[in-house]
């Protein structure tokens, strides 16, 4: 069976492909255990510094493949148990392993997103979309609720109401309304070139200062002022001591390309 992942690095850029064109990208069971498997792996690769998640053919991704839940329905009930003192199970864990990885995600969003799709893309650091995408928050079609960790993401992204008004009646809107909702932080005609370039843009970047951002909104965000204050003193003294710092400095002074280590946090 062809792998439902890819993942292709360079320079520093891995780009995960969803690769099921036929479908619509559409999420079986190898689908969620390929996505789970790609960031595990992006996340022991030190040398990766962002990356860019989009879907092959005509469309980000159609959300759950219904067709295969009938045919392993066993197995797919199953996946929802949680082992051990894991947090998530192993849909949440598909969507949740991007936002869960040390390097920023960005997800280029193209033709049809929805359902799981959306949450996946939620799940991101940052979402492009092509302004006549088409995304929903479907779950609700189908008699079900968000649950690959939409009631994480969307609480970070959307007032409640807006969040029950589009989760209640599983309504079509596009990526220049998913704009203005909030859901997209950009649009471009080709949203895959432009998570391409700012990918790129970011790995020029310290990969310490680029990590550490990421966990530093991701703690203090909802946190207190004392504890936000706490978390940003820690994060910068833990920079200022590292080698890529040092390396930025001697590089600006010198006016040249900075020539950063592998991530070493």
């Amino acid at each position: 069976m062809q792998a439902r992942v890819r993942v292709e690095v360079e320079d520093g850029v891995a780009t995960v492909t969803m690769d099921r064109p036929d479908k619509l990208n559409g999420l079986d069971y190898a689908m969620f255990a390929g996505l789970v498997d790609a960031a595990r792996r992006i996340g022991r690769d030190r040398a990766v510094r962002a990356v860019v998640l989009h879907g092959a053919g005509r469309g980000f991704c159609a959300g759950l493949d219904f067709k295969s839940w009938g045919e392993q329905r066993l197995r797919m009930l199953h996946s929802f148990m949680k082992w051990g003192v894991k947090k998530t199970n192993l849909y949440q864990e598909a969507a949740y392993g991007w936002r869960r990885l040390p390097v920023p995600v960005i997800a280029a969003i193209h033709g049809v997103c929805y359902g799981g799709g959306l949450q996946i893309a939620l799940a991101a650091d940052i979402r492009i979309a092509a302004p006549d995408a088409e995304l929903s928050i479907m779950e609700a079609k189908w008699g079900l609720i968000p649950d690959m960790t939409g009631s994480i993401t969307l609480r970070d992204l959307l007032p409640m109401d807006q969040a029950l008004k589009l989760t209640m009646t599983a309504e079509r809107f596009s990526g220049l309304r998913a704009r203005e909702l909030g859901l997209v932080t950009e649009v471009a005609d080709d949203p895959l070139g432009a998570a391409q370039a700012l990918a790129r843009a970011i790995a020029a970047r310290s990969p310490d200062a680029v990590a550490l951002a990421k966990r530093l909104f991701q703690q203090s965000w909802h946190a207190s002022e004392r504890r936000a204050l706490r978390i940003e003193s820690a994060l910068q003294l833990k920079l200022l001591l590292g080698r890529n710092h040092r390396e930025a400095v001697r590089a600006n002074m010198e006016k040249r390309p900075p020539r950063f280590a592998p991530r070493s946090v």
